[in-house]
């Protein structure tokens, strides 16, 4: 286990120290300023859930695509 994790009694699973968190005006504001990965990964702002939202919806959409244009190929 890690030293910064933290275990307060009572509670079985580490906590990790919060990151650096400030509020953005909007999603692009929060993207511009620190950036995509730090705002889909990190937490750093109040946008991180709705970002990763639209990553994935991306992600599964060109999966999607691909495995449609594969299976009409093969």
């Amino acid at each position: 286990m890690s030293d910064d994790l933290i275990v307060r009694k009572g509670e079985r699973i580490p906590r990790r120290p919060l990151s650096d968190y400030s509020e953005a005006d909007s999603l692009s504001h929060a993207i511009k300023r620190d950036g995509l990965r730090a705002t889909l990964f990190e937490d750093t702002n109040q946008y991180g859930p709705l970002a990763m939202l639209f990553a994935l919806l991306a992600v599964a959409t060109v999966t999607g695509a691909m495995i449609k244009l594969l299976s009409g190929i093969l």
